[in-house]
C-alpha cells in the first residue's frame, strides 16, 4: 500500500470500514499526517453528529446509488490545496470535489452507520490513536444501543448538549457543538449527579469546539450530568458553580 493510499482512506477509518491490515497501517500513518490526523477527526465528528440526527427510513434505492457514485468521485488528499477553476465554473464546481466524501458519510449514518473517533494530543501517538480507536467502539455502541436515549441542552455563549444514555450498556456520552475554550489553565469537567453528590466523570478537550466525550465510569444509579469549569487536571467536587445540569431521559 503507497503512501499516497493512505491519504485517502480517511473517511473508511472514521467510519470503521478498514480491514485490521489497513487500520494498523493507517494507525501508524497518522503519527506522522497531521492533514489526515485533521480530516479524520472532522470527519468522525461529523459521523457522530449524524448519529443523533432524527432518522427517516432511506429510500430503497439510496444504497446503490451511493456505492454506484462512490466509484466515479475521487476523494483528495488531506492538505493538498483546492484546483482553481474558471470562475465560470461556480462555487459549486469548486466546493464539489471537497464535500463529495461529507455527502457520502451522511448517506453512510442514514444506512446505519454510526462512528465517532476521539484524537487528543500525547507523547506516544500510537498508542494514542489506540486508545482513542477503543474509545470510538465504546461511543459508537452506545449510540447505536436499542435503548439509547438523549436530552439536549443549551450551554452558555449559544453551544448546544446532548447526552446518550445506555442503561443496558451502563454508559452515556456527551456530545457538545460550538463550546467556547475554556480560561487559560482551566477545563471543562463532566459530573454524574448521584441523588445531589456529584461525582467525576471525565474532562473534555479545551481545544475542541464539537467534540463526543465517553462519560468515565458507570452509569449505575446516577439520575444526571453536570458540567463545570476546573484547573487544569480536573477536580476530585465541584468547585466552580455548574455551566449546566441535565437530568438524564427516562
Amino acid at each position: 500500500m503507497t503512501t499516497i493510499d493512505l491519504h485517502r482512506l480517511t473517511g473508511a477509518y472514521a467510519l470503521h470500514a478498514l480491514s485490521d491490515e489497513e487500520n494498523a497501517s493507517f494507525e501508524r500513518h497518522l503519527v506522522g499526517c497531521e492533514p489526515c490526523t485533521q480530516e479524520t477527526a472532522e470527519l468522525s465528528a461529523t459521523a457522530a453528529r449524524l448519529g443523533l440526527a432524527v432518522t427517516a427510513p432511506a429510500y430503497p434505492a439510496l444504497r446503490e446509488q451511493v456505492l454506484r457514485r462512490i466509484t466515479t468521485v475521487r476523494q483528495d488528499t488531506p492538505g493538498t490545496p483546492l484546483r482553481v477553476l474558471p470562475e465560470r465554473a461556480g462555487l459549486k464546481a469548486r466546493l464539489l470535489s471537497r464535500w463529495a466524501l461529507a455527502a457520502f458519510l451522511a448517506a453512510a449514518a442514514a444506512l446505519g452507520g454510526t462512528t465517532v473517533w476521539q484524537h487528543q494530543q500525547a507523547a506516544d501517538a500510537r498508542a494514542e490513536a489506540r486508545q482513542a480507536s477503543r474509545s470510538a467502539d465504546e461511543i459508537a455502541a452506545v449510540l447505536a444501543a436499542p435503548d439509547a436515549r438523549t436530552r439536549a441542552t443549551e450551554l452558555a455563549g449559544g453551544a448546544t448538549g446532548t447526552v446518550v444514555v445506555s442503561h443496558s450498556r451502563d454508559r452515556a456520552v456527551f456530545v457538545v457543538s460550538g463550546m467556547a475554550r475554556p480560561p487559560g489553565g482551566k477545563v471543562y469537567q463532566l459530573w454524574f449527579d448521584d441523588g445531589g453528590t456529584m461525582r467525576p466523570a471525565g474532562l473534555m478537550d479545551p481545544d475542541r469546539r464539537d467534540q463526543a466525550v465517553l462519560m468515565q465510569g458507570d452509569v449505575d444509579r446516577a439520575s444526571g450530568m453536570g458540567v463545570t469549569v476546573e484547573p487544569g487536571g480536573g477536580s476530585k467536587q465541584p468547585t466552580t458553580t455548574p455551566l449546566a445540569l441535565m437530568a438524564f431521559p427516562g
